[in-house]
């Protein structure tokens, strides 16, 4: 009998079944499933790399939608599966209130919760604002995408910005999808990955009974198709031969200082000359004294204290650091250069940097933070929080100054122009390179001990490597406690440190590429894309009716 006769249609598809109990679902029902899937949609990144968990729980969302007679049933859709979702990539922050626990865990709670709600906002919205535009059709799910992608772009630069775990980042792994971060970015694959992963299911879905066998193909190839191109061209672009910057030899420590240790006074001494033995070590634990090592690279604030202001630390350091040999570090500095020992003024800046010190320990290059960490590096209403006993998570009280913009380049001693990123500046697909000048390499030094064994260090190494794909510039990262490493400009990783391992690793440099699409037009890419879904979605209405 035909799939598609009267009495085949009179047993619904199984998928019809699901999509109809998905709309009617009502009260904590829905809210359960709507939390549940976005929860779920977290296994899709690092380190678990599951994205085809998106192939169920995407159309969940868009079925959710479906089931939505107004924009405020839409907009709790949004908001509770956003929440979800939110809740679940976010949880390790929860971490970094436990470092000074007697301070902070009563913060917690709140942390863990009001984050994921906040960022859930935008994708209520997005569901809002989509469901003026919904239809019945397949034209939906290009609807869905072009509004989705559009409030993560937002969620990327509204308030500073924290675009972490883009639902794009589901498409970048494994290595030959990431290439495609080089056409459109990172902003781009999460419009594609808003149509690619919902669409099999939602196609097929919509049948009103029985699909026939020639819908589910076509529903499969609306995914198998897009996808299978990506891995075609990344295959492709692995095939060109990776290249080294003659003379140059680098040396990445990773101390793996516990958190709660590094900015107690008895401990500051042990942890510089930790940082000073790792480096004098080869990884095979011989001891070298740097020989043959161009370039030393330390993590985020390594010393905790202000190098400049510490003259037996800058002796230290002169006497050890061989002739030819450049020290590059994650330090705080204030500006002006305070004299050992003196108070700072109400006119001076505390920075978070990287330092370059040349072989006699004077310092020949500085990059200043531009991005900071709200409640981390600066409390936003300061002066308010301050006055009822909040104050930021990390060392000292106040608020870190910031460096000049647009970001500025770094020449160091035998590197090519560098770009320096602290910690999470490390984060935002097209502000990375914000300058006319183009980076050879970029110099990304952060502290992830905050996060303890979460998945945060993990999601954080794993964009960073993207935006080496997106920008066609390598990435030399030195991690406190975890991930340090060398990425080359198409993602792959040369040279690696895992989670809390101490000690070093040596590494050449590889050289920049050709700067790919995505560095040189941005998120006019993204743009493309969505004029281009928008054109999609006008035939798939037209042919609807």
């Amino acid at each position: 009998m035909d799939a598609a006769s009267p009495s085949a249609q009179m047993n619904p598809a199984l998928l019809a079944r699901i999509r109809g109990a998905v709309m009617e679902l009502r009260g904590w029902r829905r809210a359960l499933v709507a939390i549940g899937a976005g929860g779920l949609s977290a296994l899709a990144f690092a380190p678990m790399f599951a994205a085809p968990v998106l192939f169920i729980t995407l159309p969940v969302f868009v079925w959710l939608l479906d089931g939505s007679p107004t924009w405020r049933r839409a907009f709790s859709a949004g908001w509770l599966f956003g929440f979800g979702y939110f809740f679940c990539n976010l949880f390790w922050i929860g971490e970094a209130f436990l470092v000074e626990a007697d301070k902070f865990a009563w913060l917690l709670p709140f942390a863990i919760t009001l984050l994921p709600a906040g960022l859930a906002l935008f994708w209520g919205i997005g569901a809002a604002a989509a469901h003026g535009l919904w239809t019945n059709g397949f034209s939906r799910v290009f609807v869905f995408a072009i509004v989705l992608s559009t409030v993560e772009w937002l969620r990327g630069h509204i308030l500073t910005g924290f675009p972490w775990d883009l639902p794009g980042y589901a498409l970048t792994y494994p290595l030959p999808l990431m290439q495609s971060a080089a056409l459109v970015g990172a902003y781009g694959l999460t419009a594609i990955a808003l149509v690619v992963f919902p669409a099999p299911l939602v196609f097929i879905g919509d049948t009103p009974g029985r699909p026939t066998i020639r819908r589910m193909i076509d529903g499969i190839l609306l995914a198998a198709a897009p996808i299978s191109l990506m891995f075609a061209y990344g295959n492709w672009r692995l095939q060109e031969p990776q290249e080294f910057v003659p003379g140059v030899k680098l040396r990445i420590v990773q101390p793996s200082v516990p958190q709660r240790e590094k900015w107690l006074p008895e401990f500051q001494r042990r942890i510089f000359d930790d940082h000073v033995a790792l480096s004098l070590t080869s990884p095979s634990g011989e001891k070298d004294s740097l020989a043959g090592i161009t370039h030393v690279i330390w993590p985020e604030a390594a010393m905790p204290f202000f190098p400049l202001e510490a003259p037996v630390a800058l002796d230290i350091l002169a006497n050890v650091i061989p002739a030819g040999t450049t020290l590059i570090t994650g330090a705080l500095r204030h500006d002006p250069v305070l004299a050992p020992g003196a108070p700072p003024t109400e006119t001076t800046r505390t920075l978070n940097s990287i330092l370059v010190l040349d072989e006699h320990a004077r310092p020949v290059a500085t990059y200043d933070k531009t991005h900071l960490v709200p409640f981390g590096e600066y409390m936003p209403y300061e002066k308010t929080l301050s006055s009822i006993g909040i104050e930021k998570l990390t060392h000292g009280r106040g608020s870190f100054a910031t460096g000049p913009e647009p970001r500025p380049l770094m020449h160091i001693p035998g590197l090519p122009p560098a770009l320096g990123l602290v910690c999470y500046e490390a984060l935002f697909p097209g502000n990375v390179v914000q300058g006319r000048d183009r980076p050879g390499v970029i110099i990304n030094v952060t502290n992830d001990g905050w996060f303890g064994e979460s998945t945060g260090p993990f999601q954080h190494f794993h964009q960073a490597r993207v935006r080496a794909v997106e920008e066609g510039v390598p990435i030399v990262r030195a991690a406190n406690n975890g991930i340090s490493g060398v990425v080359d400009p198409f993602g792959r990783i040369l040279k690696s440190l895992g989670l809390d391992v101490r000690g070093e690793v040596d590494s050449l440099l590889p050289k920049a590429i050709t700067p790919p699409p995505y560095s040189r037009f941005g998120d006019w890419m993204l743009a493309g894309i969505l004029l281009a879904f928008g054109a999609l979605a006008a035939v798939f209405r037209k042919n609807a009716r």
